[in-house]
């Protein structure tokens, strides 16, 4: 095996947690990742769990279901150097931001920024909110797929209330500098919410190092768990300013004895006084929600803790340095920045048109080798994620076939 760098972690171990490999080569985590052998086998064992309540009573059952889905919160928390606190747990990457577009105390008139870049979903709420409330959006225009930092400050006005940004964006894999945006922001007092679907699981972020005021990211990318849960997380001095959304019993504190206690009060009634919490998982559902989910999602945050989220940047870097290569010999066009600082695992080449694009990935999945076409504002091309469960082989693969498909097609 080439030399990768992945400071003493080996790496080939992991492929053994998944088995899809063995059939095809997966290049493709950042639309939808493979879930591990773990995984798999922690939300069976959940499955049968449910399948026989072998609790002594069906109260029993419901809390420890709550406790196993509650294990995700402490795992995200550690991925992103957060507090447990500041952590939800939330279906999707999509629900994360719908949340943070209901919840940040906006008024009619105030303004957001965002990259052209952006997908669909990072724009779809505000749009919602520009019909809903008068809010207004300015869009900044990406300079031969980046967006930088200088071109959001030089856009702001008294009225910009918060930035908008995806840390890896998802067409081209550029890596914005969240370092420098998140200290812009704090110098003009504006609220920072960050996508981060495309970077955590690859590429780390410390929100103590770099803080943001909100972070979403949905399990079933580059966290390799797609069973639909993600995380929303929010920083703790955000919390007292930020409106209610849903409430349910879990966002209430929990009563003295425990919630099975509770209900066997006679005295309960609905309406009273209620005292919510003052976390993250405030903004849940507050009620039953997706157990399989949570459950998937800590085995894969454990994975990845485990292996370390430097370590599992490193290599995939590395990765992406030997594709890079490769590719330039075969002289495609390489759509991705190509600066480390803005580098993540996603690399994105163009063959010359939309049409030649397609054909290379269609000839690709012939030979069952997994990329996909990614476009947004007329940047992008074939994209080709390199993961840590991946490995050289995997990129000589899509490399030697790339270059048949090129060959034949002068």
């Amino acid at each position: 095996m080439s030399s990768v760098s992945g400071a003493n972690v080996d790496f080939r171990k992991v492929r053994d947690q998944f088995p899809a490999l063995r059939e095809k080569t997966f290049l493709d985590a950042a639309c939808v990742s493979l879930a591990p052998v773990a995984g798999v086998e922690a939300v069976q064992e959940f499955l049968q769990f449910a399948l026989h309540c072998r609790a002594r009573s069906s109260t029993l059952h419901h809390i420890a279901m709550d406790e196993m889905r509650a294990k995700a919160r402490p795992e995200a928390a550690r991925l992103i150097n957060a507090d447990e606190k500041e952590i939800a747990l939330v279906e999707s990457t999509t629900h994360g931001l719908n949340i943070a577009a209901e919840i940040l105390p906006l008024e009619r008139g105030d303004r957001i920024l965002m990259g052209d870049l952006e997908f669909m979903e990072v724009g779809i709420p505000w749009c919602q909110k520009r019909e809903q409330m008068g809010l207004e959006i300015d869009v900044v225009p990406n300079r031969d797929g980046r967006i930088l930092v200088e071109d959001i400050a030089d856009r702001i006005t008294p009225r910009t209330k918060a930035v908008i940004s995806s840390s890896t964006q998802w067409s081209n894999g550029f890596r914005i500098d969240l370092p420098a945006l998140s200290a812009l922001c704090r110098d003009r007092n504006i609220w920072l919410v960050v996508d981060a679907i495309q970077q955590l699981g690859a590429i780390p972020i410390d929100v103590r190092e770099t803080p943001v005021d909100i972070l979403a990211c949905g399990g079933h990318k580059w966290l390799n768990s797609p069973y639909g849960c993600g995380f929303l997380y929010l920083r703790s001095g955000m919390l007292p300013i930020l409106r209610s959304t849903l409430a349910g019993y879990l966002s209430v504190e929990t009563p003295e004895g425990g919630w099975g206690n509770y209900f066997q009060t006679p005295e309960i009634t609905p309406v009273r006084e209620y005292r919510f919490v003052n976390e993250a998982r405030r903004y849940e559902a507050g009620g039953t929600s997706n157990y399989p989910g949570a459950i998937g999602l800590a085995t894969s945050l454990q994975m990845i803790n485990a292996l370390g989220t430097e370590n599992i940047a490193r290599y995939v870097l590395s990765l992406g340095d030997h594709l890079l290569a490769g590719l330039d010999k075969l002289g495609l066009k390489i759509v991705t920045p190509r600066e480390k600082k803005h580098r993540s695992g996603i690399v994105t080449v163009d063959c010359g048109s939309r049409e030649k694009n397609v054909a290379l990935m269609e000839y690709l999945l012939d030979h069952r080798i997994l990329t996909a076409i990614r476009y947004t504002s007329r940047v992008g091309g074939v994209r080709i994620s390199t993961h840590f469960f991946n490995n050289i082989e995997d990129v000589d693969r899509l490399l030697e076939h790339a270059g048949n498909f090129l060959r034949a097609n002068r």
